[in-house]
């Protein structure tokens, strides 16, 4: 990555650093007509000025992870005990609901057992809000211990005041949600249960409009969802391929991480999608092999972005070069937050990139810790980085910040 000028960087306190693998969310920002605000990994939100100044600042517990601008404030999910979807505006909380009173709460004292919001989405006046839970089940234990994955989760459709006009309950992990025209479509990436959609709309009222499903025998289904002209644009981790959709049926499908013979047998999962009138990006993340976790080698379409056509056609590519953990969009652009390539462990990748749906990459910059959250709107860009400590390495890089791009 190409170095820029120096961005503003706002401290936000002591965090201890991320490793060399990534272990999920921890902090989460989005963008506001006053200003940034900003998710914590110890569950505050704290709201800046365009200078870099204060605004207000609330705690909470676990993790912010998920903020998304509703009504006049902002929605903010947390990873914590309690899976806390609560209403900020002016610094204060003024509703919350607790996703662990619908899908119970942890069944062991660990991060990945935690209710989490994994996406909200805005339209018109609803909010729609995605939780989970995740514990391990047998026949024989009940208390977690066991060795079969479950999940318990709900999507909400949320009005301003906080009432819930309706809620769609499933034993399936969902990831991912696209608001539309008449309600939301939810991607579903786990279904060991009796759901067993990957993806489902769901109408205004929370009816299920149709289903869609790359492979039902699959142990995971879908990465992520957009929606653009009518139609829905899916990332499949069921066979690493981008697809697209329209009212159920499949108008195209293009490959993406499919495994290749470099070795080992190696994936990628195609993690992210972003679509407007003028195409769609896919990007991929890191090399898998096909038996177990470790491998030496690197599929050739590994953490890079992907420029198609609404009709298909493979416009142009670009290396990303680590780790994302989330993408930020608006309009026909895509801002990546690029962290961590956890098997080479280079340090050269950390930074982010600002693509053009039409036109590829147009801006990037350097970082000197991982970049794991990200906001743009129109001209305005912001990232959280975080402080990383490579195991084989023992360098601490960055630091807790907010970055003004």
């Amino acid at each position: 990555m190409s170095e820029s000028d120096a961005a503003t960087r706002v401290p936000l306190g002591d965090l201890d650093p991320c490793g060399s693998r990534q272990a999920g969310r921890r902090s989460g920002v989005t963008l506001t007509d006053a200003g940034p605000v900003v998710g914590l990994a110890d569950g505050g939100v704290r709201a800046f000025e365009e200078t870099g100044a204060e605004r207000w600042a609330v705690e909470g517990s676990g993790s912010a992870i998920t903020l998304v601008p509703f009504a006049d404030g902002v929605l903010v999910g947390e990873r914590s005990a309690r899976g806390g979807i609560r209403f900020i505006r002016d610094g204060k909380e003024r509703w919350r609901h607790d996703a662990a009173d619908v899908i119970g709460g942890p069944t062991k004292e660990t991060r990945f057992f935690l209710p989490m919001v994994v996406d909200s989405v805005v339209a018109d006046e609803t909010a729609y809000v995605a939780v989970r839970r995740y514990e391990r089940r047998s026949d024989t234990a009940s208390d977690g211990d066991g060795s079969e994955r479950h999940f318990e989760s709900a999507v909400y459709a949320i009005a301003p005041d906080g009432t819930v006009r309706w809620r769609y309950d499933a034993d399936a992990s969902p990831i991912s949600l696209a608001a539309l025209e008449e309600g939301v479509a939810v991607a579903y990436n786990r279904c060991p249960g009796e759901h067993d959609d990957g993806l489902v709309v769901l109408s205004e009222g929370g009816e299920k409009r149709w289903a869609w499903d790359a492979d039902r025998t699959a142990t995971r289904r879908v990465g992520d969802v957009a929606a653009a002209d009518d139609g829905l644009v899916v990332t499949s981790h069921a066979d690493y391929h981008g697809y697209r959709v329209v009212d159920g049926e499949t108008e195209w499908r293009v490959p993406l991480g499919a495994q290749r013979e470099t070795g080992d047998s190696v994936y990628t999962y195609p993690n992210h999608v972003h679509a407007s009138d003028e195409g769609v990006v896919f990007l991929t993340g890191n090399s898998f092999p096909e038996e177990g976790r470790e491998t030496d080698e690197r599929h050739p379409n590994e953490q890079s972005a992907f420029g198609y056509s609404l009709s298909g056609t493979e416009q142009w590519r670009a290396e990303v070069g680590g780790f994302s953990h989330e993408i930020a969009t608006d309009g026909d652009r895509l801002l990546v937050p690029v962290a961590q390539h956890f098997r080479d462990r280079d340090p050269s990748v950390h930074g982010w990139q600002l693509f053009d749906i039409e036109d590829g990459l147009v801006a990037e910059a350097d970082a000197d810790g991982v970049l794991t959250a990200a906001a743009v709107d129109s001209d305005r860009r912001v990232l959280v980085e975080e402080p990383v400590r490579y195991h084989d390495d023992g360098t601490v890089r960055g630091r807790y910040a907010l970055r003004f791009a």
